[in-house]
């Protein structure tokens, strides 16, 4: 086994003598050090203990110092604190030039660069571990702050955050790997500090900032807070607070049964705040786990369900999806990151990956298999951006990844098949051998993108349907590479937008913007799906409905009653393909190739299927006049971001669009859309045009029927007939027919939970079994179909019932 690292004599010495945990590379406590239970207050000893398990879950463990990807690690950190020492220059505003403490977010990133400091003094094999100079840098920076700002008395300012998470996990930390060297006085003055800017008051009610990932960092600092002064009152608070997290949310932050996760009240945030609930909540069950204050409320397998239930549907190949991370897609690298990482879906998937691999500790042992197996698939499977070499981590996460990936007989899980849909956050994910694709959409209750803090001014239409898709390994940068600075925010993929000019921010910041439109959903079994959006255009008069059918090899799109008085011209984006640096685009439409002129737009009048080499291709049954250009555009993260690097980029687009003219009046389009599929496997299915009925395309109903995967789907804006299919109220109905059996879905995605009734025009035999919601009002012998009465609730859930044919 790999020797523990070797920490700095008196930090080590102190852990040994007060019998500090050892963790196994998994991260969890020996079955033998466990902390003695079932005592009102601890000793000395056992705060030490829990001291060293903070540190070992921060600090890593079971790792050689001296062996890859260890030791290189280990090495940037050292040359980081001694750079950042020798850039420290206490003023009575900063303690780092450009970083004042007004705004706060000064405070934060002083801490933030104490702590690489720290980390490169108590780490082995930095190269300035022990160092005494950088210690007493360390030291005296902690004061020069704490003296001129972070101390109990002095009126908070500016964003919240800063004062009351940012700042306090980074001086807590330091405070932990430092724990010896500071004077028990100024340990003290700095826990203080803490209670004054994160007063006990915040527990008091579930509501506010005190929510869903932020409820769980207020935990996460008291509970750290509570071990580093040893005050099991404090520990208790944090372990008690914890619960109010766990339940399923009906409305506002908080983890849904359909497995959605929003952040400030209206925006799809699983992939960020998501990240940080999910990483918080394993650091707090393992830190506690086997003590007085371990969290026992049986609701805590909520979140142990949400692995697989809510995070894993959105990680695709190591990324996790940008429709569910906010305003943090505009962030790439971040001016405060002393690493200078870039911020992509790569780094986000990794975070959770990571997470995932932390909250197996502390998991039952047939959870753990099934979590290592997905955590080595998406290890395998990241060929973008290698996980186990990810400079975003360090050696804790690092160690804790290898130790999965190298873990004896384990097999890699591979990348599920299937459909989830998300109503809470309108968000759609379906998965097929070889590609992926990802719906974003928004409603009344979710935002069309969230802006703030002067990030993300520009994402208007990511919540206008927006479809990302990767059509294999060769697409998994699509939206990594430099995308968001860089693509035309009126031409998103899969979007239907006027070309109305907004300013940034517009509609307002903190997921504010919302359309004035309840339908947004759809109704799944699980392996295909129909999805649509009512969508209203953000501060334009654009309306328009969208249906998405999600099949086997292909998305069937179609739009109607495209409607817009702005007094501009009115697109549908077939998609907006980033080609990267200088790509080329072997764009192939209708047989032949086709070679667009840089910067040049060539409308191509009658086109029936394109492909595009390397990603897949689009087909429009009824023919299109299809828009092509290829363009490089320039961009910079700061136009997206005012905390990010300034740096120019340039990235190549292939934007496949139509024009529904200026103000158009009931307009609409048919395509297809084939991820990963080859020319000849477009080609022959745009010849055989009887794969796809159109059963209505109206604003009032849109439906398909595609006899030779046995399905039939319907998306009714309004009450009448599709094709087969008859509701009395807006809803979403997919049928799927195998024999003489058939399964039929239906949904309500306006989420009224009023009463309707759904009739299937063919005749049947019998219901055998319906979900709670579904009633049978006539089965039908004769001419009159099937009759039911649906009870839908208010989730948008999908239920379903058995129809055996005549």
């Amino acid at each position: 086994m790999p020797p523990t690292p070797n920490w700095p004599r008196r930090t080590f010495l102190a852990a040994s003598a007060a019998s500090a945990l050892t963790l196994t590379a998994e991260g969890t406590a020996s079955a033998s050090t466990k902390i003695p239970r079932g005592r009102p207050a601890a000793a000395a000893d056992d705060f030490a203990a829990l001291r060293r398990r903070w540190l070992d879950l921060a600090l890593g463990s079971g790792f050689d110092p001296d062996a890859e990807p260890y030791a290189s690690r280990l090495a940037e950190t050292g040359e980081q604190a001694l750079a950042l020492r020798a850039e420290m220059e206490p003023t009575d505003d900063s303690l780092f030039p450009g970083y004042p403490f007004d705004p706060p977010s000064g405070i934060t990133q002083s801490y933030q660069r104490l702590e690489t400091m720290a980390l490169g003094y108590v780490q082995p094999g930095t190269g300035c571990t022990g160092d005494a100079a950088l210690l007493d840098a360390v030291i005296s920076g902690l004061a020069h702050v704490h003296e001129r700002i972070y101390r109990a008395g002095t009126e908070p300012y500016g964003n919240w955050w800063e004062w009351q998470i940012g700042s306090p996990r980074l001086l807590l930390d330091i405070v932990a790997m430092l724990y010896d060297e500071i004077e028990a006085s100024e340990r003290a003055a700095y826990l203080a500090a803490v209670d004054h800017f994160l007063p006990e008051s915040v527990f008091d009610e579930y509501t506010g900032t005190s929510t869903g990932a932020n409820r769980v960092d207020f935990c996460r600092v008291y509970a750290v807070r509570g071990v580093l002064g040893e005050a099991p009152e404090k520990i208790a608070l944090a372990s008690s607070s914890l619960s109010p997290v766990f339940p399923y949310v009906t409305e506002g932050d908080g983890l849904y049964a359909d497995g959605s996760f929003v952040q400030h009240t209206w925006v799809a945030y699983s992939g960020t705040y998501g990240y940080v609930l999910l990483d918080g909540l394993g650091r707090l069950f393992t830190l506690l786990d086997g003590t007085s204050w371990e969290v026992t409320d049986p609701a805590r397998q909520i979140i142990l369900d949400s692995v697989e239930n809510a995070y894993a549907p959105l990680l695709h190949d190591g990324l996790m999806m940008d429709s569910v991370s906010g305003r943090a897609i505009s962030r790439g690298i971040l001016k405060q990151d002393t690493k200078g990482i870039r911020q992509s879906d790569h780094t986000r998937g990794h975070q959770l990956v990571a997470a995932v691999a932390l909250l197996a500790g502390g998991a039952s042992e047939a959870e753990r298999r099934r979590w290592n197996a997905m955590v080595r698939g998406w290890i395998e499977r990241d060929t973008e951006l290698p996980v186990l070499t990810d400079p975003q981590f360090d050696v804790a996460d690092l160690a804790r990844l290898h130790a999965v990936a190298g873990e004896e007989g384990g097999e890699a899980a591979p990348e599920p098949v299937g459909h989830r849909l998300f109503p809470a956050m309108a968000r759609a994910v379906h998965r097929r051998p070889g590609w992926c694709a990802n719906l974003s959409m928004a409603s009344d209750r979710i935002a069309y993108y969230e802006a703030g803090n002067g990030e993300n001014p520009r994402g208007w239409h990511t919540g206008a349907g927006m479809l990302y898709w990767w059509g294999g390994p060769s697409t998994l940068g699509q939206y990594t590479d430099d995308f968001w600075p860089t693509v035309d925010f009126y031409r998103l993929p899969g979007t239907t937008v006027s070309a109305k000019r907004l300013p940034d921010n517009a509609g307002g910041e903190w997921g504010e913007p919302k359309p004035d439109a309840r339908w947004a959903g759809g109704a799944t079994d699980g392996h295909y799906a129909a999805a649509g959006q009512h969508v209203r255009g953000l501060e334009s008069t654009l309306t328009a409905r969208k249906s998405w059918f999600f099949a086997d090899d292909a998305v069937v799109c179609l739009g109607a009653g495209i409607g817009c008085e702005d007094g501009t011209d009115v697109g549908t984006v077939f998609d907006n393909r980033n080609l990267g640096e200088r790509g080329g685009a072997a764009l192939t439409v209708d047989g032949r190739r086709f070679v667009p002129g840089p910067g040049r737009t060539r409308t191509l009048r009658h086109a029936g299927w394109a492909h595009l080499a390397g990603h897949g291709g689009w087909i429009w049954p009824d023919r299109t006049a299809l828009r092509v250009k290829c363009e490089d555009r320039d961009g910079a993260w700061s136009d997206i971001n005012e905390g990010s690097v300034t740096d120019p980029v340039t990235r190549r687009y292939l934007t496949l669009w139509t024009s529904h003219g200026t103000d158009p009046q009931d307009a609409g389009y048919v395509y297809l859309l084939m991820p990963g599929a080859g020319a000849h496997e477009v080609a022959a299915r745009a010849a055989h045009p009887r794969w796809l009925t159109v059963d209505a395309n109206s604003a009032a109903q849109q439906a398909v029927t595609i006899r030779s995967l046995g399905l039939s789907a319907a998306n009714f804006w309004e009450a009448g007939r599709a094709g087969a299919l008859s509701a009395g109220a807006p809803s979403s109905v997919l049928i799927r027919r195998e024999g003489r059996t058939a399964r039929l879905h239906v949904s309500e995605p306006a989420r009224t939970g009023e009463p309707f009734e759904l009739t299937w025009h063919r005749r049947v035999r019998e219901v055998p079994d319906a979900d709670e919601g579904i009633e049978v009002l006539e089965p039908s012998r004769g001419g009159g179909g099937l009759r039911l009465r649906v009870t839908p609730g208010t989730a948008g859930a999908t239920l379903s019932c058995t129809v055996l044919l005549r």
